[in-house]
């Protein structure tokens, strides 16, 4: 069957169309993205009305690529930004009208919970016990297990966008501070369930770091192994606070769209994989959305027996 999942993130509305079966991997079709960055449509933590039609109109856009493209079932959901805005219930219900759309809102812990079961398809079972880290725009999600589903999900509200905002490069050292006191509240959670024989990292935060570290361009595709060492993003985090924006945009790997943000990112990944205790983590290519959709096929399966 062929699939749409429609993430509303904080930074962009970035429809996944896939070819699906249940037991298969899920191959992809075609995809559409369109930057929004969400956050900077918040009005005292509400979304501004100029925002919620920038949304509309996005998501509108998305359902009617998903019907010429011949998607039997759309799979669309929110994450931090508009799950954080005051007036998440009143968005959600004016694009439903306006759309037919209804957006799922997904919880942190979910988001860690559906990462975690596609970087466990990915990686298969002889991965042994394995932990996650996913930077988003808004929360840090950490999740780990021996199953394809965690033993332990976490979310902090320490996402690359999320900081960016509070913490201009020049506060790099404060935001350093911060964000170690966030994740060092929460990480023992996950250690509980170590020792760990793999740690990946997943989405574009983690992929953009890795590319600037060295590793293979996205044009050589999924397969090729990427890592990415604390001692890297260590250095990373120095050189990317003492280069403007327009300069990080240069980087392979970051977009013009990101690079506001990748300095926060690698403070967050610094400090998570060095809590945690890693020294080096493997660039899983798959992340939330492919979750969503084997999470989803899942229960078509179990439905069906």
């Amino acid at each position: 069957m062929r699939l749409g999942v429609l993430d509303v993130g904080s930074n962009t509305v970035h429809l996944l169309v896939v070819d699906a079966r249940s037991g298969g991997a899920p191959v992809p079709a075609t995809s559409h993205s369109r930057q929004l960055r969400m956050a900077e449509h918040l009005d005292g933590g509400s979304l501004s009305d100029d925002g919620i039609e920038a949304l509309v109109a996005m998501v509108r856009d998305s359902q009617q690529i998903a019907d010429r493209t011949g998607c039997s079932r759309l799979l669309p959901f929110v994450t931090s930004a508009l799950r954080d805005a005051g007036n998440c219930d009143e968005v959600i219900e004016r694009v439903q009208a306006e759309t037919g759309v209804r957006l799922e809102v997904l919880s942190g812990e979910d988001e860690a919970r559906w990462t975690f079961l596609a970087a466990r398809r990915w990686l298969g079972w002889s991965a042994g016990s394995l932990a996650l880290l996913d930077i988003g725009g808004g929360s840090l999600e950490l999740a780990a297990g021996r199953d394809e589903y965690p033993d332990v999900a976490l979310s902090v509200a320490v996402g690359a966008g999320r900081m960016s905002r509070r913490f201009p490069a020049k506060q790099v050292d404060k935001m350093r501070v911060h964000v170690r006191a966030e994740v060092g509240a929460v990480v023992g959670e996950l250690l509980r369930v170590g020792p760990f024989e793999r740690a990946v990292g997943t989405s574009k935060t983690f992929r953009s770091l890795a590319r600037i570290a060295g590793a293979a361009p996205r044009s050589e595709g999924p397969y090729v192994p990427r890592r990415l060492t604390l001692a890297d993003v260590s250095d990373w985090v120095d050189r990317l606070a003492t280069m403007k924006p327009e300069k990080r945009a240069d980087l392979p790997g970051v977009s013009e769209g990101r690079s506001h943000q990748i300095l926060a990112g690698a403070v967050v990944a610094e400090a998570a994989m060095e809590l945690a205790g890693f020294d080096v983590i493997d660039i899983c290519p798959w992340a939330l959305r492919e979750g969503i959709i084997l999470n989803y096929l899942d229960h078509l399966d179990g439905d069906a027996r």
